[in-house]
């Protein structure tokens, strides 16, 4: 199992803090270092000191690291336009020299639409935004050098597009789809994904999950096994069970619930737990930081858990 970090900054993070974390992820031997795509802290906290874009703050990283992957988990369709959506994780691809990976997902915070004016469809019509940005997005980048592309859907439009710049991966970055959705998110993945992420979800609802997706891969006449299968949980690692109620202390939650419903306990816990998930078929685990200044965290979670478990492919 590949052990990615995953943050939350829209809780409160500078682009510095950020880029702190993203180094020692690339320091640790991490996979890969994404971060939440929000633009409104959750919960009681202020968020100071504000939303940072998400794909800005992955170019900045993408030349302030050499080797990690980069990505969200994950975009919400409502935030942007897909043609220019395309246009910047293909610069970032660019500029990280081939390490961009894109989640994209319906999208589900009103709240924050509403704090920055942004449309919030109904359901059905945010997965139907996010159906033809997966067609859109793809479509332009897999479009050959010299051709045009279009594209005539209900929410977007196209017409003679040079589908310009191309990202560096092909054919194209790796797409990440996830959702508890038992219809159209298996069948958005079995189409357009590279991966699918089961994420917050138990041992036994993941691997159902990861059930329904598969089944949705072979109904599409894809191979299942060309399907990353991943996961992501809140986690928190302590030397002992004091370090681990002051970790837990530290983000306002309770140890003993972490441990039941996330990824929480000493070092053997922790990979006992992950072995479980892995069991259930996840090959990549998101790792999930919720105290950014907790650099020790990291370090621990590298010394006695990454060995134990990752895998490099």
């Amino acid at each position: 199992m590949l052990l990615r970090i995953f943050t939350e900054p829209q809780q409160g993070a500078s682009y510095d803090d950020l880029l702190a974390v993203a180094k020692k992820t690339e320091e640790n031997g991490f996979d890969a270092f994404f971060r939440s795509d929000h633009y409104l802290a959750m919960g009681d906290g202020d968020g100071l000191p504000g939303p940072t874009d998400a794909w800005i703050t992955l170019a900045g990283l993408a030349r302030e690291t050499k080797r990690i992957k980069l990505g969200t988990l994950v975009s919400s369709a409502t935030f942007r336009n897909p043609g220019v959506l395309a246009i910047t994780v293909a610069q970032v691809d660019q500029m990280s020299g081939g390490r961009a990976e894109l989640g994209l997902g319906a999208g589900w915070f009103e709240a924050e639409h509403a704090a920055y004016g942004l449309d919030f469809p109904d359901t059905p019509g945010r997965f139907d935004l996010l159906t033809e940005q997966l067609a859109l997005i793809t479509g332009l980048w897999d479009t050959p050098l010299g051709e045009k592309y279009n594209f005539e859907g209900e929410h977007y439009q196209i017409t003679d597009s040079p589908a310009l710049p191309k990202p560096i991966q092909q054919p194209h970055p790796p797409i990440i789809v996830g959702g508890a959705g038992k219809k159209r998110t298996p069948a958005l993945a079995a189409q357009y994904a590279a991966e699918f992420n089961a994420g917050f979800r138990s041992v036994e609802q993941t691997a159902v999950m990861f059930e329904r997706v598969q089944a949705a891969c072979t109904a599409a006449g894809r191979d299942p096994k060309t399907l990353s299968l991943s996961t992501a949980h809140t986690v928190v690692v302590g030397k002992d069970d004091a370090e681990v109620k002051q970790r837990a202390d530290a983000i306002g939650r309770d140890a003993d619930d972490l441990r039941a419903n996330a990824i929480a306990g000493t070092p053997a816990e922790v990979v006992d737990r992950l072995g479980q998930f892995a069991a259930a078929g996840s090959q990549r685990q998101y790792v999930q930081i919720m105290d950014l200044q907790d650099l020790d965290h990291l370090d621990l979670i590298a010394a006695e858990v990454l060995p134990q478990v990752s895998s490099r492919k």
